[in-house]
């Protein structure tokens, strides 16, 4: 999941009484801009059509050939208007794109205003975007307005745009795993896999006595050994047993088999109470560990917020981790204590942690029956949240800004908390409980949940609120 991993094809929008000079221009303005920011890009042959840019219907559906030609090639098309453009070869090349589609207008200068060197690609975008939205073809358009390559401006939209190019292209034909029924005391994480199925996520179903019967085959090899170095060098095992170890070692390995067979993107675990009585683990810091190094993996079989988890960490491009809506903070009505009971991923701590029994589970399972949660502090940091779940066959998401402070917790405070400072936090706090989301929540760190919100609802069909933003309480 790391930044700048998007490639755009290129499409270039003309006009026959602009300068032919224009193309060949704005050609090699993209190339050298995108190969400085570590795209990949594709571009017509320029000898495909006038130009290798598309004026006409005819030249529309040469572009459209060629797309096809390349499907699975490119994240996300760059739309680029060097002057005013042609709709109709526009629309019928892209009408079918499935892709995200930025419009860039090239700017005009003010000393170049003569017929032989003004673009007006600044009104021919609004000309492209009308027919676009004719013909219900989702696009995104960023300010400002018209934008020269060569601008800060413009990498900054790219940014943002890969961002929205890595969640779609993510959550199109994703797969998420469930391990185990849903935890029994917890009705908050129904989902309903019919409506994640309508649009393009795919729910596998696993039971935990295969798991459990996977585990007990685990033979100690290279893959036991390299996961179990990762997982000592997490956090501190002093007072773990070598056979809740091994056990956690176990999990991971079946975890890891199951991901590659089923090409799982992400994960909701049933992580108590059958682990704890057949296993006596937790599997806190293994999830965190994952998170950090493996696949988005939610705990209590929130399968919404691994959903949520793996399309916030898309946009950041770090790991994202899953937390309790838990504890007000004092008086503060922007600040709160989000919590859980140690599956934070471990590059979010401030240090490394401590693996303890799970104090919770343990008052019914027994001492040293739960041992596996990775307690510490989160660290500040600017951070997104969100949360997603469905309701009448519809997905629906919020999402929000905020950052974790270093403000103290109580020394006695179990598990993995941090105070987050969220602005308007009682209008979030309202929306959750008006709309029925859960008491979860996924974060990730960074700033970015205008990208997300952007290819949840222009691309993915996706409810989606940002109800800090809102003026009224939902």
């Amino acid at each position: 999941m790391k930044k700048g991993t998007s490639a755009f094809a290129l499409f270039f929008g003309n006009r026959s009484f602009f300068p032919s000079s224009l193309m060949a221009e704005a050609r090699e303005d993209l190339s050298q801009v995108f190969k400085k920011m570590g795209h990949e890009i594709l571009m017509m042959p320029t000898d495909a059509t006038r130009y290798g840019a598309v004026e006409t219907a005819k030249e529309g559906h040469i572009y459209a050939k060629w797309l096809e030609e390349h499907k699975g090639k490119f994240d996300g098309i760059i739309l680029c208007l060097p002057n005013f453009g042609d709709e109709t070869g526009a629309v019928v090349a892209l009408k079918d794109a499935g892709v995200p589609i930025f419009v860039q207008a090239y700017p005009d200068e003010a000393d170049k205003m003569s017929p032989a060197s003004r673009r007006d690609a600044f009104c021919g975008k609004f000309s492209i975007t009308d027919v676009l939205c004719q013909y219900n073809v989702p696009f995104t358009a960023i300010p400002p307005h018209a934008v020269a390559p060569s601008s800060p401006q413009f990498k900054e939209n790219i940014d943002y745009f890969d961002r929205v190019c890595r969640v779609v292209s993510g959550l199109k034909g994703m797969t998420v795993g469930a391990i185990g029924a849903r935890t029994t005391a917890f009705k908050t994480v129904r989902i309903d896999e019919l409506a994640l199925q309508s649009h393009g996520i795919t729910t596998e179903v696993f039971d935990m006595s295969d798991v459990f019967a996977r585990m007990r085959a685990v033979s100690p090899g290279k893959v036991y050994k390299a996961k179990a170095d990762q997982l000592k060098k997490i956090s501190s095992w002093k007072d773990v047993p070598q056979k809740n170890f091994d056990n956690i070692v176990k999990l991971w390995v079946v975890l890891g088999d199951l991901i590659e067979e089923y090409q799982l993107d992400a994960l909701a675990l049933r992580c108590w109470i059958e682990l704890q009585k057949e296993m006596e683990i937790a599997a806190c810091g293994l999830i965190g560990l994952m998170n950090d190094v493996d696949r988005p993996i939610a705990c209590e079989m929130d399968i919404g917020n691994a959903i949520a988890m793996y399309a916030i960490s898309l946009a950041s491009g770090k790991p994202a981790g899953v937390l309790d809506w838990n504890n007000n903070y004092n008086n503060d009505d922007n600040k709160c204590i989000l919590f859980h009971c140690g599956s934070m991923p471990p590059s979010m701590m401030v240090e490394k942690g401590k693996i303890v029994d799970n104090i919770f589970l343990a008052k019914v399972v027994g001492k040293n029956h739960s041992l596996g949660c990775n307690i510490g502090r989160i660290a500040p940091t600017d951070m997104t949240f969100g949360s997603l779940t469905t309701k009448c066959g519809r997905i629906k998401c919020y999402l929000g800004e905020g950052a974790f402070t270093d403000d103290p917790i109580s020394k006695d405070f179990f598990g993995c908390a941090g105070v987050a400072e969220i602005p308007n936090l009682q209008k979030v706090l309202l929306h959750v409980a008006y709309n029925g989301h859960r008491h979860h929540v996924s974060v990730t760190s960074g700033h970015c949940k205008d990208a997300v919100a952007e290819a949840m609802t222009r691309y993915l069909g996706f409810e989606v609120a940002i109800p800090q933003e809102s003026r009224g309480c939902l």
